[in-house]
């Protein structure tokens, strides 16, 4: 479904920053300026919107994560509830340092979640101290905040979803020595070329965000969806000849009874 000026426009996307503060390498995303503001190109938001979540519908097709980042207060909320919706990893607090470059740590932290979880669940648990009891539990929280999401990420995503590229610096640069492919809402006074796919767009209100991520998490649910009706067609394609076959068999059995 391409995407509306109109409701880019409503949803306030246009808005930049002062222009004092621009990266000129993101004067071919700019209008105009108003009132010491840059004004972004919605026609130019509208098409990156529809590149972008067309790659993006591709990557969650063959069956790998994608990963949202997004630690700012205006953002996180709506980046949990948006990824969560569609079963995608996110980061919304601090952003573990090797997340990506040290995925092996980063597993084990998760492995331990598990663990801790299974104590509790086989009665091991209930056989420590108090004290003890206490310093897991502090632990297991402590985890589950930076890490809950993404518990069920075994490999490395197939890429990165970023709002706001310079307060998300450190994930952008594991990303790129990876070579992740980096999606990511680009706002005037940010560097575009740190990006793979930039959604030209005003990363600091709540309404542009949720709107930008309204047809990101779209777009990764037909990928989704297509994926599974293409195994569905796959199972029962492979289940037509069993059944196919099922009364040649019974024939034989029959013939040789006679």
């Amino acid at each position: 479904m391409a995407v509306e000026v109109k409701e880019l426009l409503e949803a306030g996307v246009h808005f930049g920053h002062l222009t004092r503060k621009w990266d000129p390498n993101m004067a071919p995303y700019v209008y105009m300026e108003r009132n010491g503001i840059h004004i972004i190109n919605l026609y130019k938001t509208a098409a990156k919107i529809d590149e972008a979540c067309a790659a993006l519908s591709k990557i969650a097709n063959s069956g790998r994560k994608i990963l949202f980042v997004a630690t700012k207060k205006q953002a996180k909320d709506i980046v949990a509830e948006k990824a969560g919706s569609i079963n995608m990893p996110y980061i919304t607090e601090r952003w573990p340092g090797g997340m990506l470059t040290n995925f092996v740590t980063i597993r084990k932290a998760v492995k331990k979640m598990a663990s801790i979880d299974r104590m509790k669940k086989d009665g091991t648990f209930m056989t420590l101290s108090k004290k003890e009891r206490l310093q897991v539990d502090r632990l297991r929280a402590k985890l589950e905040k930076n890490l809950g999401s993404i518990s069920d990420m075994t490999r490395l995503p197939g890429a990165l979803f970023v709002v706001d590229i310079k307060r998300e610096h450190i994930a952008i640069k594991e990303a790129q020595k990876l070579n992740i492919p980096i999606f990511a809402m680009v706002d005037t006074n940010s560097d575009p070329r740190q990006v793979d796919y930039v959604i030209p767009a005003n990363d600091d209100a709540s309404k542009s965000i949720d709107k930008v991520l309204s047809h990101v998490a779209t777009s990764i649910a037909n990928g989704l969806a297509e994926r599974k009706a293409e195994k569905d067609a796959s199972a029962s394609a492979t289940e037509a000849p069993k059944a196919k076959a099922a009364p040649k068999a019974k024939t034989v059995a029959a013939e040789e009874e006679e």
